[in-house]
């Protein structure tokens, strides 16, 4: 079965080289029972670590049925090691976060036979069918080293290597564990142990003796087991499948040990946690800005020009130099006949007044507009009705007040077909102004509005308007609309080739959104961009704690390999954990960046709005920080000798 030939094995101690097998030959049969003897030093456990594919001779040949174990590859050794040995170890190498059937069932994570011997069977075997489900600190150290023969067990494996299997015991469970792989060699199952008690010793059936990194002494005490059908299987290397049940045991795995550490796993998801909360909450903060520009902007008008008289002075047969261009109602209706492409059009004057209704009064906006108004700018009233064209031809004293204007005046009551005065004249109010809020220092609603001719001639004394509000019934004509309504007054005003360029300016409502909405991006990905220096942060600490976590568990990374774990099953095993730490920091983040916009938007009054893609990017980033932070911790760990890992202290 196991053949060793002129097998060297030196160390490299700093300047030194340390000689701990020297040309050692040795071959061990299917069914053997062998004890390896000698004293500290001799080089027994160095011989019992190359047989048990967990260290590779420096020099020399070792062959496992024909085949040459140095041409394997470091995953090939960790197959045979998973389908062929069972690993005594004399600390037992029992994990503290798993109770006994799961320690037990470990070497199945990575063995994945269709029809494994059940972990509860074989602690039935050893005697602690009732101590299943607790963990090692409850057991004793027999019942532990049974629990261990148990877990070596669980892939049938063909050969049982044992170091020191006594050595921390008392001596009733010293005989019951000696009877017990007593009882494993008559199943025909090959048996190694390397003890330094003579005693111990001398109930195998073949004894070495080793002394100076040599075998001193080959003694067969007693005639080995027969083979048998089971036990005298070749290896065969069968190939494995991925699995997508691997990716969820190995998330399980991580979950384990994150829950068995909870402190450090709440530090090293506090990075994450705050990161993706700070993203949430911008990106919020940044959509709710936006959507609160929109929602002034459309309370404006959509497809709407506004047209204002410039500063340009401008000559002509009928006009005196120095005197500037003016709108007159004329203009209006010249645009409305003969622009095609304007469906609305409002021609406004633009005022204040002292507002007073009994004992109250209020210093307001007023303003006259036509009655194109209401539909251009989203002001149907809520209560109450708009004026209409006879009551601007009549000049009448009708107004439509706004919801602050409501408050001030008139309180908790309805204001419709109640007079007020302006500058002294009573108007009637016929209608409540749908409300709008605050933009800036300026208030939406803090305003009424009067029939155009109305504000000119009774009010205001004004003889031209000072705007013009154009409604296009396209957005695809905004700018030839725009040209011809400048080319009309141009020519209506006579107005001079070279000096056009001021005389009238329109403004176009499309433009302004367009700039705000691009400066309203461009401060989302600003905050964005703060926030993701959080996560950035975040992930860095998870790297460290992951880097942290492989060195306390080298113990445990190195059980793993000698139990079948490959490079792969490692380098997944951490790079799971990290993955669900960033993840799960990932959705409390979340949480709290939800509960921050609520905060914000109740205390500060802040307009905020989550969406779902920003929680999915979120969340995405969170996961991808556990994904390339983890990588290299992960990698580290899968990166490690097996033997130098079940070394480390």
């Amino acid at each position: 079965m196991l053949e060793l030939k002129k097998v060297r094995k030196i160390y490299q101690m700093g300047d030194n080289k340390v000689q701990a097998l020297c040309d050692v030959d040795l071959k061990i049969d299917e069914g053997d029972y062998v004890a390896i003897m000698g004293p500290s030093g001799s080089g027994k456990s160095t011989l019992m670590h190359i047989l048990g594919l967990l260290d590779v001779p420096t020099s020399g040949s070792y062959q496992i049925d024909g085949k040459e174990v140095a041409n394997l590859s470091e995953d090939e050794l960790a197959v045979l090691r998973r389908d062929a040995i069972g690993f005594i170890f004399q600390q037992f190498n029992l994990l503290p976060r798993m109770t006994a059937e799961e320690n037990v069932a470990l070497p199945l994570l990575y063995s994945k036979r269709p029809e494994p011997t059940h972990a509860a069977e074989l602690l039935k075997m050893v005697g602690l069918a009732e101590r299943s489900s607790h963990k090692p600190n409850e057991l004793s150290g027999g019942q532990q080293q049974r629990v261990a023969i148990a877990r070596s067990l669980i892939n049938r494996p063909r050969m049982i290597l044992a170091d020191e299997p006594t050595g921390n015991l008392d001596s009733v469970s010293e005989k019951e564990i000696m009877l017990t792989l007593k009882k494993l060699n008559d199943q025909g199952i090959t048996v190694i142990i390397v003890t330094h008690e003579e005693e111990i010793g001398k109930q195998a059936k073949r004894l070495i003796r080793m002394r100076d990194g040599v075998v001193h002494t080959d003694e067969r005490l007693a005639p080995k087991t027969a083979n048998t059908g089971e036990s005298a299987r070749k290896i065969t290397h069968q190939s494995q499948h991925f699995h997508f049940s691997e990716v969820l045991e190995y998330f399980h795995q991580g979950l384990k040990t994150l829950v068995a550490n909870k402190i450090r796993t709440g530090l090293s998801m506090l990075g994450i946690l705050i990161g993706v909360a700070a993203v949430v909450a911008m990106l919020a903060l940044g959509r709710g800005a936006q959507k609160a520009i929109e929602a002034q902007l459309s309370s404006l008008g959509s497809n709407l020009l506004i047209l204002h008289a410039g500063a340009q002075r401008v000559g002509g047969v009928s006009q005196e130099a120095g005197t500037t261009a003016r709108i007159t109602l004329e203009d209006v209706q010249a645009i409305k006949k003969q622009i095609s492409s304007v469906k609305e059009i409002s021609a406004n004057v633009n005022g204040r007044g002292q507002i007073t209704y009994k004992d109250k009064n209020w210093n307001t906006q007023i303003l006259g507009g036509g009655t194109g108004y209401a539909s251009m700018h989203a002001s149907v009233p809520d209560t109450g009705r708009f004026f209409t064209e006879e009551e601007n031809l009549k000049r009448a004293r009708v107004a439509v007040i706004g919801a602050t204007l409501v408050r001030e005046l008139f309180g908790n009551q309805n204001p419709i077909g109640e007079m007020v005065k302006i500058n002294k004249i009573n108007f009637l109010v016929i209608g409540i102004l749908p409300e709008k809020g605050a933009t800036g220092w300026r208030d939406q609603d803090d305003v009424m509005i009067l029939p155009v001719l109305t504000a000119m001639h009774r009010l205001m004394g004004k003889e031209y308007v000072d705007s013009v509000d154009l409604e296009i019934s396209d957005a695809a004509l905004l700018d030839s609309a725009q040209d011809d309504i400048l080319e009309l007054m141009y020519t209506r005003h006579r107005v001079p080739f070279s000096q056009r360029e001021n005389a009238f300016d329109i403004r176009n409502m499309a433009d302004i959104q367009a700039a705000l909405t691009e400066t309203s991006k461009t401060m989302t990905l600003l905050l964005s961009s703060i926030a993701a220096i959080s996560l950035l942060v975040g992930g860095i600490g998870i790297m460290n704690i992951m880097l942290v976590s492989v060195t306390e568990r080298t113990r445990e990374i190195g059980l793993r390999k000698a139990i079948g774990a490959r490079r792969w099953d490692i380098l997944a095993q951490f790079l799971s954990e990290a993955i669900v730490t960033s993840a799960t920091g990932g959705l409390f983040g979340i949480i709290l960046g939800w509960l921050i916009t609520l905060l914000l938007s109740s205390l500060a009054g802040w307009t905020t709005s989550i969406s779902p893609s920003s929680v999915f990017l979120a969340f995405f980033f969170s996961a991808s920080i556990g994904i390339i932070f983890g990588i290299y911790p992960a990698k580290k760990a899968s990166t490690l000798h097996p033997i130098e890992a079940l070394r480390y202290e």
